[in-house]
C-alpha cells in the first residue's frame, strides 16, 4: 500500500508511538522501552495492541495483547478471520488515518510483519523489537524483514551481524530478563521463600504456561515423576502455573502416590526454577531462564501432529532449546515428541540430578552466557526509537 505525499499532509497522526504485541513476553520488553520512552517524553502518546504492563505505563489499548495468544500452526486457523480483521483494522489506522511517528512491533511476526510491511510503506518508520528465529527456521522470512522494518532490535548477541549481512539495520538491546537474575543463585533463600526442605532434593516442573501446552506435557511429566519416584523414593517436585483453572486441573491430575511429593505453586516460576536442583520443562522461553538461572535441565515439547510435520520441515538447527541454541551444541538434552516419553524422560532427569561433573561444566558455560545477555535493554530499545522516529 503507498500513499501520496499530497496524501500524507493530510493525514491526522493520533499518537506518537504505535505499539503491537502478542504474548505476555512481549509486553514485559515493549513496557521498558515504552516506560523509558514516557519518562523522558511525558507528553507523547502511545497506542495499540498492549498487554497488562504496557497499559500499566500508559498506552491506550486499541487491542488487548491476550487476543493475540494463540499457540500453533493448526491452532491459528480457528482465530485466523479475527486476527486478520483486527490486523487490516490496524493497517488502515496506522497507514491512512491517523498516523504515528513510528510503529513498534515486538516479536509476533507472523502478525506484526505484515502489519509493519504496509505500514512503513506508507511512510511510518518502524522498529521490530526481538529479531524472529531466521537462523532457525523459515530463513526467507529475512526478505519480508528487509522490507517491513526500518530497524530490528535483537535479543541474542549472534543476531545483529546476520541481519546486517542482509543490509538491515539492526542492533543489540541483550535480553530484557538478565539483570532480573543473579548472576550467583542462592539456593537456600528461595528456599527459604518458597518454605521448602532445604535438605531435599527437588525436581522443577514446568509443563508450560498455557492449556495447550499443559495439554500434551502435562501427562507425560506426571507419568515421568511416578517413573522418578522408583529410582529416588524421596524426591520432590515443585510446579508453577498461572493461578487459575489450569492450576487447579494439574493439580488434580497428580495421582495419589504423589501428592505428598508434588508442590503445586501460583506464579513464582523464577523462584522454583532457582531453588529446584534440576528443571523438567517445555520448550520456549523458560529454557533460557533455566539457563540464567544455572540448573541442569531437560528439554521437552509436544505438539499437535500436524503442526509437528510442518514445522519440522522448516528447521535449519539441530536444537530447539534456546540454551544449545546459543552454545551451538547439545549442552542439555531435548526430547521432541515421540521422544518426550515417561521412560527417556526418566532417564535424562536422572543424569543430570546426579552427575556432579555435568552441573559444574554447566553452571560455568551457563554463567558465561548470562553475563553476555546483560545489557541496559530498556535504554537501549527507547535510543533506537528516537533514533528511528528522527531519521
Amino acid at each position: 500500500m503507498t500513499v501520496s505525499p499530497n496524501a500524507l499532509l493530510a493525514v491526522r497522526s493520533s499518537a506518537d508511538v504505535a505499539i503491537a504485541v502478542g504474548e505476555a513476553s512481549g509486553d514485559w520488553i515493549g513496557a521498558l522501552a515504552i516506560d523509558t520512552l514516557l519518562k523522558q517524553h511525558p507528553d507523547w502518546t502511545v497506542e495499540g495492541i498492549a498487554g497488562p504492563k504496557l497499559r500499566e505505563a500508559g498506552v491506550k489499548a486499541l487491542h488487548q495483547s491476550e487476543e493475540l495468544s494463540v499457540r500453533g500452526y493448526v491452532e491459528v486457523l480457528r482465530h485466523l478471520p479475527r486476527l486478520l480483521r483486527m490486523r487490516k483494522g490496524l493497517m488502515q489506522r496506522w497507514s491512512m488515518t491517523q498516523r504515528p511517528r513510528v510503529l513498534v512491533g515486538v516479536d509476533a511476526p507472523d502478525f506484526n510483519l505484515k502489519l509493519e510491511l504496509v505500514v512503513r510503506a506508507a511512510g511510518v518508520p518502524t522498529v521490530q523489537v526481538v529479531c524472529p528465529s531466521i537462523w532457525a527456521w523459515r530463513r526467507e522470512r529475512i526478505h519480508t524483514l528487509k522490507q517491513a522494518c526500518s530497524h530490528v532490535l535483537c535479543i541474542f548477541p549472534f543476531e545483529p551481524a546476520l541481519l546486517q549481512e542482509a543490509g538491515i539495520p539492526a542492533t543489540y538491546m541483550g535480553h530484557p530478563m538478565a539483570p532480573l537474575v543473579p548472576e550467583i543463585i542462592d539456593v537456600p533463600s528461595y528456599r527459604v521463600a518458597l518454605g521448602l526442605e532445604q535438605q531435599a532434593e527437588y525436581l522443577a516442573v514446568l509443563p508450560g504456561s498455557r492449556g495447550s501446552e499443559v495439554k500434551y506435557l502435562g501427562q507425560v511429566f506426571i507419568q515421568t515423576a511416578l517413573e522418578l519416584l522408583r529410582h529416588k523414593p524421596a524426591l520432590k517436585f515443585i510446579t508453577p502455573l498461572p493461578p487459575g483453572p489450569l492450576l487447579e486441573g494439574f493439580k488434580q491430575s497428580i495421582p495419589a502416590p504423589l501428592k505428598p511429593h508434588w508442590m503445586v505453586v501460583a506464579g513464582r516460576s523464577h523462584e522454583c526454577m532457582a531453588a529446584a536442583n534440576a528443571v523438567l520443562l517445555a520448550s520456549g522461553t523458560a529454557t533460557l531462564e533455566a539457563m540464567m538461572f544455572k540448573k541442569p535441565m531437560v528439554i521437552a515439547y509436544k505438539m499437535p501432529w500436524l503442526s509437528y510435520q510442518w514445522m519440522k520441515n522448516k528447521g535449519y538447527l539441530p536444537y530447539v532449546g534456546l540454551p544449545n541454541i546459543l552454545l551451538d551444541r547439545f549442552a542439555v538434552p531435548e526430547l521432541i515428541q515421540d521422544a518426550a516419553n515417561p521412560a527417556d524422560l526418566c532417564k535424562a532427569v536422572l543424569f543430570q540430578l546426579d552427575d556432579e561433573h555435568n552441573r559444574q561444566q554447566l553452571e560455568r558455560v551457563f554463567l558465561e552466557q548470562h553475563q553476555r545477555l546483560l545489557q541496559p535493554s530498556g535504554d537501549i530499545a527507547a535510543r533506537v526509537v528516537e533514533q528511528v522516529m528522527q531519521s
